[in-house]
């Protein structure tokens, strides 16, 4: 567009002020910039809008036309600005929030009746994938990522830390034993993540010191289905407390070689892209994660 706003906020000021030095105290602006926008409008549009003479301005039929459009238009980016300020204050629109799908069960979905009461204009949109995705190619706002980030280009938010801790059910170790030391939990099935491997790296110290890597016996692409196999008394699993606080509070789940445990803590961020400016919606919704999880017992 060849025309700019404010030429049309200096020409629409004229006409309402009566004079190019009032519409200039108007907008705060020198009169010899008022007349010049003026003059640029009219070079740009090829016609005359206004005519003036000591005394008065006076429209053209072409100024007529012009102001009637230019009056709507600039009514309509005020409105649009004026929606944009309330969003800020009221977040509305979809949501479209990706994690994992244990921390969807055992962290977000607990908050969703709370969050959709505080802010009930936002349409919340909730998507589990549990490898790292393409937040464009899945038109997705905001992903909460867990352990270690790698570069990226993406803004990274902070939540919290959840612990991991090596568990079993009873009934498991009922029937095969409590293994005292790292030899003797070799001999038992280990379950883990067929990737990324690094989720097989359990908080114990092998005998160079370094953390224990697992070479599982059983290996799945979820969390919550390694969880779900500790409970069946399928094995021995290595998970972070985000998921497994209520299970080790019901005893459904206990802590396998609790002393020789180190403390090792998985960061959960919240990533999405570098904007000038957060939509108040993702703000709403991060910061009312935020504050549940600095709260929550897995986060202390």
């Amino acid at each position: 567009m060849k025309t700019t706003l404010d030429e049309m906020q200096a020409f629409i000021a004229v006409i309402d002020a009566g004079s190019i030095t009032a519409a200039a105290e108007q907008l705060d602006q020198t009169t010899s910039g008022v007349s010049r926008a003026l003059a640029r409008l009219e070079e740009k549009l090829g016609t005359t809008l206004l005519t003036r003479t000591t005394r008065r301005l006076r429209l053209t039929e072409e100024g007529e036309a012009f102001l009637e459009q230019s009056r709507a238009i600039v009514a309509s980016v005020e409105a649009a600005e004026e929606q944009i300020a309330a969003r800020r204050e009221r977040p509305s629109g979809r949501l479209r929030v990706d994690a994992a799908m244990p921390f969807v069960l055992h962290v977000i979905a607990p908050l969703v009746a709370g969050y959709r009461a505080r802010y009930p204009e936002v349409a919340l949109e909730l998507n589990s994938s549990e490898r790292y995705i393409d937040l464009l190619e899945r038109r997705t706002d905001v992903a909460i990522r867990i352990g270690p980030l790698a570069d990226s280009t993406l803004h990274a938010r902070p939540l919290a830390h959840s612990r991991l801790r090596v568990l079993a059910s009873p009934v498991y170790l009922q029937q095969h034993g409590v293994p005292k030391n790292l030899a003797r939990l070799h001999e038992h099935a280990l379950l883990g993540f067929n990737e990324p491997d690094s989720l097989n790296h359990w908080p114990l110290r092998d005998e160079d010191g370094t953390l224990l890597h697992v070479r599982p016996a059983l290996a799945v692409s979820s969390g919550e289905t390694l969880r779900r196999l500790a409970l069946e008394g399928v094995g021995i699993v290595c998970l972070s407390d985000f998921m497994t606080e209520r299970d080790r509070e019901a005893g459904t789940l206990v802590e396998v070689l609790p002393k020789q445990t180190v403390e090792v803590r998985q960061p959960i961020h919240a990533v999405y892209y570098r904007n000038t400016a957060v939509s108040a919606r993702i703000t709403s919704f991060l910061d009312y994660l935020a504050q549940a999880m600095v709260n929550a017992p897995f986060a202390r």
